[in-house]
């Protein structure tokens, strides 16, 4: 599809629903009000198209940049690519879904952890996804010594950009699933923090509570444990090593 077909086939496809929706989770404007259900169902008519989604991005209408993050060829992204991206971010979902759809499948995802250090909302925030993200979905960090995230955590959350701390709190219950010693440490962190305020606009989302988060993400690991050592159990039957991902938002709801 060329860029002027796929922008008529966005604006058929948009609603005043989902568009209001859009508007109420900070979307910028233009964008038609197109769901995830019909730009999931229109990313497999196109497939893989780089071309395309160099030029959905550079429309900045809002569905057709979710749209490019689903048709871009990821791997392939230099990292002057990626960077330039992450730069023209400019609304938290777009940005999980960016961190999702392009930057874990990159080989610069590591590197993009970086993006920490931005004093940008939207940079700042892909950096911290990227290390929830990475912790929950990847063994990229295995073996890492991921105390420091914990202490950048502690010391930079009170002071960072709303959707910033929002990203933080989801690295913080990242960090105190791996379980041990860090479980620990998270835990006394998210004490020390209590509980992290975000502003979620004019919506019903809430920010989890990272204590009680953590916790429950402990509990059905060791409930998961327990029950693969009953034969026959369909926990028993899974391959050991799979990871389970924890939940995350990246879709407005109403």
């Amino acid at each position: 599809m060329t860029l002027e077909e796929t922008m008529r086939e966005l604006e058929r496809l948009g609603t005043e629903q989902t568009r209001k929706t859009y508007l109420r989770h900070g979307a910028p404007e233009p964008l038609s009000g197109v769901n995830f259900g019909a730009l999931t169902t229109l990313k497999k008519r196109i497939g893989a198209e780089p071309a395309l989604a160099r030029a959905l991005w550079a429309s900045g209408h809002a569905e057709a940049r979710l749209l490019a993050t689903m048709v871009a060829d990821a791997p392939a992204l230099s990292w002057a690519q990626l960077e330039a991206w992450a730069k023209s971010l400019d609304w938290h979902t777009l940005t999980d879904v960016f961190v999702t759809n392009v930057v874990l499948r990159s080989p610069h995802a590591r590197r993009a952890l970086e993006w920490t250090r931005s004093s940008s909302e939207w940079v700042g925030r892909a950096g911290w996804q990227l290390l929830a993200s990475l912790l929950v979905k990847t063994t990229v960090l295995a073996g890492e010594d991921l105390s420091p995230w914990l202490a950048r955590i502690e010391q930079e959350l009170p002071t960072a950009k709303n959707r910033v701390r929002e990203a933080m709190n989801s690295a913080l219950i990242a960090l105190g699933s791996t379980g041990g010693a860090l479980q620990k440490a998270a835990l006394q962190t998210a004490k020390h923090l209590g509980r992290v305020e975000v502003d979620h606009g004019d919506t019903a989302c809430e920010t989890p509570d990272a204590t009680q988060y953590i916790k429950k993400i402990q509990a059905r690991k060791a409930a998961t444990k327990a029950a693969a050592r009953k034969p026959g159990t369909k926990a028993a039957a899974r391959k050991p090593g799979t990871k389970r991902p924890a939940p995350s938002r990246t879709r407005p709801r109403a």
